[in-house]
């Protein structure tokens, strides 16, 4: 078991087009895995004291916890009276702060499983009062994914270990497979020994080890997010964009045929992978306004007392 360390941060209030939002307590915290890594992470704290509703928030691939909408949908949520829980995978290869990948080894070596196991130790030390002691009602947890953090997401919430504990699930943009290259790309991924990726964001070119790919096919369905959307019990609000430039709208209306249980999807006309944030935020539009005032209302729904 992994221990949690806090540092204290400071309130401020923010002014986001269309909202006036008092920026929540933010503390900054640690926290060591099982499997000897260390997860960093940032604790959005809302202005009622004791225990809330809480939501832990998973970014996706090449995505960081203070990368675009992140910290405005952690503001939002906070301001509404929710405990948000936000941290780097190591397979983002960052810390708080960073704006470049810094542990390339990591960015390049974590697996899908690694995230689904990573999302577990954040809710564990959450349950076990290692993380948030006090601000965290543990009958009342949700989870918000975008992206492979949307896919990790659906994973996590289908598991033996959270099926019957979360209370509610968002994701944005999220992935319905991780099988996401061809056959061109697996073979050059085998004969090179890794599968190059550009960082757009940051110029960087950086790599995936053969490994991951191996671990995604031999755990292929450990790793089949559609299986997982049908098995999970948590009411799930899907929200994707139509013109997704990433992960095809195909890709939510496959995830919305085989949904069980208490669902609702909501296709955004026009909206990107993003919802047109970008980083560095400059700022909410119509799209992702949408999107965050149906996953506050969603969260609200199903995290009440």
């Amino acid at each position: 078991m992994g221990r949690a360390a806090i540092a204290f941060g400071c309130a401020a209030r923010r002014r986001v087009a269309g909202y006036h939002l008092a920026m929540p307590e933010r503390q900054s915290f640690t926290l060591d895995t099982a499997a000897g890594s260390t997860l960093h992470g940032i604790l959005d704290l809302p202005d009622a004291p004791g225990e809330q509703p809480t939501v832990v928030d998973c970014h996706g691939f090449k995505g960081f916890i203070e990368w675009g909408f992140h910290p405005y949908i952690a503001d939002l949520l906070a301001s509404r009276g929710f405990t948000v829980v936000r941290f780097n995978f190591s397979s983002s290869g960052m810390k708080p702060g960073d704006e470049l990948v810094t542990d390339e080894e990591a960015f390049a070596t974590a697996t899908f499983g690694d995230d689904v196991r990573e999302i577990g130790e954040i809710l564990d030390a959450l349950i076990t009062g290692r993380l948030a002691a006090g601000r965290v009602d543990t009958d009342r947890l949700a989870l918000f994914g975008h992206s492979r953090g949307g896919g990790t997401s659906i994973l996590t919430a289908a598991s033996d270990a959270w099926r019957r504990r979360l209370k509610a699930l968002v994701t944005w943009s999220a992935v319905g497979t991780f099988d996401r290259l061809d056959e061109r790309e697996k073979e050059q991924c085998r004969q090179l020994g890794a599968m190059p990726v550009v960082n757009a964001r940051t110029g960087q070119h950086l790599e995936l080890a053969l490994s991951v790919l191996e671990d995604g096919e031999t755990h292929k369905s450990d790793y089949d997010v559609e299986a997982a959307a049908a098995r999970r019990s948590a009411p799930w609000l899907l929200v994707h964009g139509s013109d997704d430039e990433t992960v095809s709208v195909a890709e939510a209306h496959a995830l919305s045929n085989v949904a069980g249980g208490e669902f609702e999807s909501l296709i955004i006309d026009g909206g990107s992978h993003t919802f047109g944030a970008q980083h560095p935020f400059t700022g909410p539009n119509p799209r992702l306004i949408e999107a965050m005032n149906a996953t506050q209302s969603w969260l609200r729904r199903h995290l009440s007392p």
